[in-house]
């Protein structure tokens, strides 16, 4: 489990082909002084996947990616250089800072559009229709792994009904690979866990 707050900001160092080409193990630079104490085995939450540590060294890890993430998330579009948001898993006791997140990305939504707005960023997205339903004003979603408020959703039946907003502030900016997001780009959606069980619930009522 993890809290969709950032710990580290790394990047793609390495794509190699595995598994007769289908899967894939990334290198991830890791800005962590403890990087090569990090067990084998260990989850890390890269830009909202959760991935296994198969090996690591100074100053990074790798993981293996199987065709079915790389095909249903952004990882199968990521190139070497590109930023990395990082998360180790949450160890009991630790401070639950942002909402629960298990690292199982649900969808891939796309930036349409960043406007200032006072001291913080709008930014807008275009998700999946199959998931705009579980998306609610105030609600908490995991963009690229970064816990965040919704802030705006489309009325249902609108032009927009499949859109949602999101404020993110200079500081997040900073840390995380919002700062070099771009319109046109896309980011990994996980939903909400509680609005997740609640619908297959009332599905099966």
């Amino acid at each position: 489990m993890f809290t969709g707050i950032i710990t580290a900001l790394g990047r793609v160092r390495k794509i190699g082909r595995i598994a007769a080409g289908s899967d894939a193990r990334l290198v991830i630079e890791a800005p962590w002084p403890d990087a090569e104490a990090i067990p084998l085995g260990a989850s890390i939450a890269c830009s909202g996947c959760c991935l296994t540590v198969v090996a690591r060294g100074r100053d990074w890890f790798a993981a293996d990616v199987s065709a079915e993430t790389l095909a249903r998330t952004t990882l199968g579009r990521w190139r070497v250089g590109d930023p990395v948001n990082l998360e180790r898993a949450l160890a009991l006791g630790d401070e639950l800072g942002g909402h629960l997140v298990s690292g199982h990305v649900d969808g891939v939504a796309e930036a349409l559009v960043m406007a200032p707005e006072n001291g913080s960023a709008r930014w807008r997205f275009r998700i999946p229709p199959s998931l705009a339903r579980f998306i609610a004003e105030k609600g908490s979603i995991a963009i690229d792994g970064v816990s965040l408020t919704v802030n705006e959703v489309g009325a249902p039946g609108a032009a927009d009904e499949n859109m949602f907003g999101v404020n993110i502030i200079p500081h997040t900016a900073a840390v995380t690979s919002f700062g070099a997001l771009a319109p046109g780009m896309t980011v990994n959606i996980e939903i909400d866990m509680l609005a997740r069980y609640v619908a297959r619930l009332l599905a099966r009522s």
